[in-house]
């Protein structure tokens, strides 16, 4: 995992929000101060392999780019690159190269709670192994996620503005390509990227970005 921007805070508490970011919203950065209610540092991480999306729109280090400029003036929210793209694999690169000794938080979505918990991870029972070392908070989006009962102890609700919970980049980008208005959807210091990045009349990325 390469951090590109490092809180300067000492972090024991530590939040990981994994996304692709394709582009980083509104949301994406209510979710992350909502979590600093509880936690000493929030780390937004964009995989440099995604399990269940492929790269479109946004190359890799655009997007990069565009959560490097979300966090700036947000002393504890830091910016890293995994190499890794499950969960669980990120919480195990976390604490193997930065703070063995950290307590994890992942913080997501509804939609990617019930994405991870109904992944096929190839052996039974990794999404409640996982739960055991890790916490997971979950903010609502176009619903409320219901964990399984045996799970509910380490899964809780995180509580996000009005408003915010039913924005995603997907509604950016539809947007932006029915050119209707888009700017309030995502952080004021990204409008002329996502402009040049996911205007109709943007050149396609080459293959492999």
């Amino acid at each position: 995992m390469e951090f590109l921007h490092r809180t300067v805070l000492k972090s024991h508490r530590v939040g990981l929000l994994p996304g692709t970011f394709n582009p980083p919203t509104v949301a994406h950065l209510e979710l992350a101060r909502a979590g600093l209610r509880e936690l000493d540092e929030v780390v937004l991480i964009l995989p440099r392999e995604l399990p269940h999306k492929n790269f479109s729109g946004a190359s890799f280090a655009e997007r990069l780019e565009m959560l490097l400029l979300s966090v700036a003036g947000e002393p504890a929210l830091s910016v890293a690159a995994s190499d890794r793209g499950l969960f669980i694999d990120i919480a195990d690169e976390y604490r193997a190269e930065h703070n063995p000794g950290a307590i994890l938080t992942f913080l997501c979505g509804r939609d990617a709670a019930e994405r991870i918990a109904a992944w096929e991870y190839g052996r039974p029972d990794v999404f409640a192994s996982m739960l055991k070392e890790t916490r997971l908070l979950v903010a609502h989006r176009s619903g409320e996620y219901v964990p399984p009962a045996h799970l509910r102890q380490s899964i809780h609700t995180v509580r996000l503005s009005s408003g915010v919970e039913w924005i995603s980049a997907t509604e950016v980008r539809e947007r932006i390509a029915r050119g209707e208005r888009w700017e309030h959807l995502v952080p004021e210091a990204l409008h002329s990227h996502v402009r040049r990045i996911y205007s109709p009349t943007a050149e396609p990325l080459p293959p492999g970005m």
